[in-house]
């Protein structure tokens, strides 16, 4: 296995069809494999059943289309004015979809040209990184759990009882906003708490609302709200 691994290009060999066919069922393997990551990594409202089987389709064509090619430079000129003619259009809501293309496509382009090996470890370290992406989280930033609306009706000074309350329940709690209630007497406040621990949310919340000079209470958790 390792021997294959290390002697698995044959970019030079001659084409003939088990080589054809080899580098087919190889781009549509891969193809799947890119394809099976995306469906488990991904996470929001853009899901589209065409996009995942567009890369599986999409790894093997270019797998053809480097074959078409074979180094000959008159064929590629002739597939780009074909390509030039015809139009692609399509808008990608995540960015990170067009990882998966270029990903889709250099895989392609691997079994295409008989480079086996290259696309055997490049899927394989493709998927192993956005496996880690996905599991780790990398690039969140989290800095609150709930987002706390509330109206205060007693004087400012004695917002510290209320301070107090919410140190119980949270580790860090940020003044979002502040500002005073129009037409009536108080002050609108809206929290944003580090919890110590995320399922006493509803305590919380009856807390507040049996708080003197408490009311209007509303709460927002945080993975509701929109990355942007």
């Amino acid at each position: 296995m390792g021997n294959w691994i290390l002697r698995g290009d044959f970019g030079t060999a001659p084409d003939d069809l088990r080589g054809m066919l080899l580098g087919l069922m190889l781009a549509f393997l891969c193809g799947h494999v890119v394809a099976w990551v995306y469906m488990a990594c991904h996470n929001g409202l853009s899901y589209s059943r065409s996009f995942v089987n567009s890369l599986i389709v999409l790894c093997v064509i270019v797998a053809v289309v480097m074959m078409v090619m074979a180094n000959n430079l008159l064929i590629a000129f002739g597939l780009m004015a074909v390509f030039a003619i015809v139009r692609f259009r399509n808008i990608l809501r995540d960015t990170l979809d067009t990882t998966y293309i270029l990903a889709s496509i250099t895989m392609g382009m691997a079994c295409g040209t008989k480079k086996y090996s290259t696309a055997v470890v490049g899927t394989v370290l493709f998927s192993l990184l956005m496996l880690y992406l996905f599991w780790t989280q990398f690039g969140s930033r989290h800095r609150f759990d709930l987002i706390l609306n509330l109206h205060w009706g007693r004087p400012l000074p004695e917002l510290r009882d209320l301070v107090q309350l919410l140190d119980r329940h949270s580790r860090t709690s940020q003044v979002a906003s502040q500002r005073s209630a129009a037409g009536t007497e108080g002050t609108d406040l809206s929290y944003r708490l580090l919890l110590r621990d995320s399922g006493r949310i509803d305590e919380l919340i009856s807390e507040l609302k049996s708080f003197p000079g408490v009311s209007r209470v509303t709460s927002i958790k945080a993975e509701e709200e929109s990355e942007v």
